[in-house]
């Protein structure tokens, strides 16, 4: 016992050890948040004796969820048995739909579609019923929609103003065409999660039972749908442990409701909250500073952070003319600090709104200094990798219209989109999937509908699906080749002007595929899929060189030295 409860503080120590009932670990910034809960895990299972099968840990990022596993393996002793289910919510959701999705009839090879691929399919619709509203705003009320349970009845019920009346019809299509096509969003990940566990009685009390001991991190990030599937998770038991810090809710605007936290007595009965104040990470002018900012928030518990580390440097504050002598000088700062044996990863410089970045690049380069900008291009969200994924999601599932639609003339095949609409056309008229109706029509019902061409074309398609299928059944590790080779994408990209970057980033995506393959032989295609669609912006942060960020994207990270600009504001 010695070993897991070793090195942790008071307060630290009683949240460990405390095991039954509902529990708040209201933890400041740096005051060994991560340690404490992998050592109540490690707790929980090695002294209690609780069945790892028993507990669930759910985090924001994989990252975390990578980290936490890692480090409370390390304090079990004996592992006898499968580890513990630590997971991201939306990972959890995956998990739980692919064995219980039939109860909404549904069947359990659906596919995962990222916000790319959602405002993709949005433009279609907003196309085809002849509306005109902003994507952004469209893929932002839909998601609020299902976060709030509302079906498209209600919403369009519901709705005063013309544009969302709008939304609404929007959203019964999008609706509509994730059904046919068997797609689920993120969003449809724990919304339908939940409404499974709503409408089972039976199967909501097995899942509660299977799950014992709940922790969640981050509470304080969790919105009102994720609310309603802890209480369902934890409604056999009531031991749920969250973790969070009030003075840290920064997501409100994409769902997150502070409420979780502050109400978290409210919401489960008998609860108890344990304050972690004793900061690790920051010397005391660091927190004295933070401590007088935060005061000024009115909706908070209460807490306030005393350094471990005791004094160190004053926070400097730094006037300049303008935004360009602010990059400039900081370039400078940054130039000593590489001098004197700093590493570019332990730099980071933070800006509050994207439209600051701008200068920071311009003043980093003139200055020569490697960057790397958190928040850009995201290597899945690429044009060339993006058709990579079609393919195999179409491999994997050939009636992913969706997908197939986005591939059906990558490399070009002189399938324009006259005879893509034919076929979309003829498919809807017949009700089956596009893939479907290339398999039923006779080659001359092709040729009078798209000409001979294009029936050559999709033959040719068809033909290289089915031959590649095949494959996937042989060997995942050489089927790689076998696909470069088949479908030619990167002599495609390659005689773009940006071709040389593009076919780099095609081989970057091949090797990731082999390595992934490596580590797990029994991979099948589409858990990688599902794997590399999860994937979060904060588990991307790696690399020899300073980063630039929003303040958002730095939560839970941490450097060695650190500029924020902008702070006027």
């Amino acid at each position: 016992m010695h070993k897991i409860l070793n090195d942790l503080n008071p307060n630290q120590r009683e949240a460990v050890e405390h095991i039954d009932g509902p529990l708040l670990i209201l933890a400041g910034a740096g005051s060994g948040k991560t340690k404490t809960l992998t050592s109540r895990l490690a707790y929980l299972i090695g002294e209690v004796g609780i069945d790892p099968g028993n507990t669930l840990t759910l985090t924001f990022t994989n990252k975390a969820a990578l980290e936490m596993r890692e480090r409370a393996l390390k304090l079990i002793e004996n592992q006898n048995s499968y580890p513990p289910l630590l997971c991201t919510f939306h990972k959890f959701g995956l998990l739980f739909l692919k064995f219980h999705i039939e109860k909404l009839n549904r069947k359990n090879n659906f596919v995962i579609i990222d916000s790319d691929d959602k405002k993709r399919l949005l433009r279609s619709i907003i196309k085809e019923l002849k509306i005109d509203l902003n994507i952004s705003f469209l893929a932002s009320e839909i998601s609020k929609y299902k976060n709030s349970l509302l079906t498209p009845e209600v919403v369009l019920r519901k709705a005063e103003l013309q544009d969302y009346k709008k939304a609404a019809l929007v959203y019964e299509a999008y609706q509509n065409n994730i059904l046919e096509n068997n797609l689920v969003d993120f969003d449809d990940l724990l919304m339908l999660t939940y409404r499974i566990l709503d409408e089972n009685s039976e199967l909501r009390k097995e899942t509660s039972n299977r799950y014992q001991y709940i922790m969640v991190d981050e509470y304080q990030d969790t919105n009102e749908l994720q609310l309603k599937l802890l209480e369902h998770l934890a409604s056999e038991h009531n031991n749920l442990c969250v973790v969070g810090d009030d003075d840290q809710s920064i997501y409100g605007w994409r769902g997150a409701n502070i409420r979780n936290i502050l109400e978290f007595a409210d919401n489960f009965r008998a609860a108890k909250t344990i304050k972690l104040e004793i900061n690790y990470r920051s010397t005391n002018p660091i927190l004295q500073a933070a401590n007088t900012l935060i005061e000024h928030n009115s909706n908070r518990l209460g807490k306030n952070l005393v350094s471990h580390k005791g004094e160190g440097p004053i926070v400097k504050l730094q006037h300049s003319l303008d935004e360009a002598h602010e990059a400039k000088a900081i370039a400078g700062e940054i130039k000593i600090l590489l001098s004197q044996g700093a590493h570019p990863d332990e730099i980071s410089v933070l800006y509050r709104i994207n439209a600051l970045s701008r200068s920071l690049e311009e003043g980093f380069i003139k200055e020569g200094l490697g960057f790397k900008l958190i928040g850009g291009m995201r290597f899945y969200e690429r044009a060339e990798i993006k058709d990579i994924i079609s393919y195999f999601r179409v491999l994997s599932n050939p009636n992913d219209d969706f997908s197939l639609l986005r591939i059906i003339n990558k490399p070009k095949r002189g399938i324009g989109k006259a005879s893509i609409g034919k076929l979309q056309k003829e498919a809807y008229a017949r009700q089956v999937s596009t893939y479907t109706l290339l398999g039923k029509m006779t080659h001359q019902e092709l040729e009078i509908l798209v000409g001979k061409k294009v029936t050559s074309a999709l033959k040719k398609l068809l033909k290289e699906i089915k031959e590649l299928q095949t494959e996937l059944e042989n060997s995942l590790y050489k089927f790689i080749d076998i696909f470069e080779e088949t479908i030619r994408l990167k002599e495609y990209y390659g005689n773009l002007v940006d071709g040389f970057d593009r076919v780099l980033n095609i081989d970057e995506f091949y090797g990731y595929f082999r390595d992934a393959i490596i580590k797990k032989p029994e991979l099948i295609l589409d858990e990688f899929l599902n794997d590399i669609t999860l994937q979060s912006e904060q588990d991307q942060v790696e690399g020899e060189m300073i980063t630039i960020m929003s303040i958002h994207a730095a939560k839970g990270l941490e450097f060695e030295h650190l500029y924020v600009i902008g702070m006027e504001e």
